[in-house]
């Protein structure tokens, strides 16, 4: 693994390429946190970015998901292919339209949902847009049969997330906090807003350079609601990767090579299949996205909104991981060579997560 200095010279390298104010990197090797360093601002005020500051984990909040949803399958509380109806007292649009959750009553008159498997959520395969309010008029709909192909979805995640908590079950972000943050004693990470974070925050950079105050999430929302510092994320990062808490068994479907992948590029989210030849040899694992390249298996899943850019890739061989954590946006297109830098060639399908990246 590159020494921190080398680190830090490729963190700079990619700020002064892009303009981007703050970045963060952590290396992770035989499973264990080797060093977590942070570059540039948290906020306008000038203030630094640092190992504890608090950034928005966007997507990172999709992986912790899959990663503790198979912890439960491994306790015999879910199981991760049988249908989440299954788990409902009543059919899914009898819920209704939730705030908190999703458009279920918008599926009134379309069965596919009873057939949604753990499974099918987790590799995006629900048939759903990423969100119902993306939709031009709104509604929650099926694009495809559940299970026939990938296409990213946030809203696939919060139907997982309703079916562990509805008719009365167990709220996800305490079991989370209990099964998985508390064991590895985090405590500078939450899956909702929590006002002591407020002393140290990063607020973001857009594409155009103006700035964006964190959001403060009321509720904890399985498809993107983490804050999270550096530290936090990077120790998530290593327990993932050598498999905390999981069975070996167990840990192989995590990162598991399931559902394939068949579109040119991550978003838009419901694109046209491309032709075999054009596609990437990728394929969806429990809410990571897995390959294999000439440093043997990996893994990985990227968090973004209009101000953040996140990215972890681990590698099977050796319990390796880089993860970056920036709170400008702009730093995203740099991505590709900084990881590459730090990892070495690893076959990450970067032109599907990234296709308009400097390469």
């Amino acid at each position: 693994m590159p020494d921190p200095d080398t680190v830090a010279a490729l963190a700079r390298e990619t700020m002064e390429a892009t303009g981007a104010k703050g970045l963060a990197i952590a290396m992770i090797d035989g499973g264990e946190v080797r060093s977590v360093q942070a570059f540039g601002l948290r906020n306008a005020n000038g203030e630094p970015l640092t190992p504890q500051t608090i950034m928005y984990g966007a997507s990172l909040t999709k992986a912790v998901f899959g990663y503790w949803t198979a912890m439960q399958a491994d306790r015999g509380r879910i199981d991760l292919d049988a249908p989440l109806a299954a788990r409902l007292a009543k059919p899914l649009p009898e819920y209704g339209n939730l705030d908190a959750y999703g458009n279920w009553g918008d599926l009134a008159g379309d069965e596919r949902w009873r057939v949604i498997t753990p499974r099918h959520v987790l590799n995006h395969a629900t048939g759903f847009a990423n969100f119902s309010f993306l939709e031009p008029d709104g509604r929650l709909r099926f694009h495809f049969d559940p299970g026939s192909r990938y296409g990213y979805s946030g809203e696939g995640i919060m139907l997982l997330q309703f079916a562990f908590e509805a008719d009365g079950g167990a709220r996800v972000g305490e079991g989370v906090a209990a099964d998985l943050f508390a064991p590895l004693g985090l405590k500078d990470l939450g899956l909702m807003w929590r006002p002591e974070f407020a002393a140290n925050l990063a607020d973001g950079w857009t594409e155009s350079g103006e700035i964006e105050p964190h959001d403060e999430r009321s509720r904890v929302r399985m498809a993107g609601s983490m804050d999270v510092s550096p530290e936090a994320m990077a120790a998530l990062a290593a327990a993932m990767v050598r498999g905390f808490g999981l069975s070996p068994a167990m840990r192989a479907q995590f990162a598991h090579p399931g559902m394939a992948i068949t579109t040119r590029s991550q978003f838009p989210s419901l694109q046209d299949e491309a032709p075999e030849a054009e596609r990437f040899p990728i394929r969806a694992g429990l809410g990571v996205v897995t390959f294999d390249g000439p440093q043997g298996p990996g893994w990985f899943k990227g968090g973004h909104n209009d101000s953040t850019a996140n990215m972890m890739v681990c590698l099977e061989m050796g319990q390796r991981c880089v993860v970056v954590l920036s709170n400008d946006v702009r730093a995203e297109r740099r991505f590709p060579k900084l990881i590459d830098a730090l990892l070495g060639g690893t076959g990450m399908p970067w032109r599907w997560e990234y296709p308009e990246a400097d390469y």
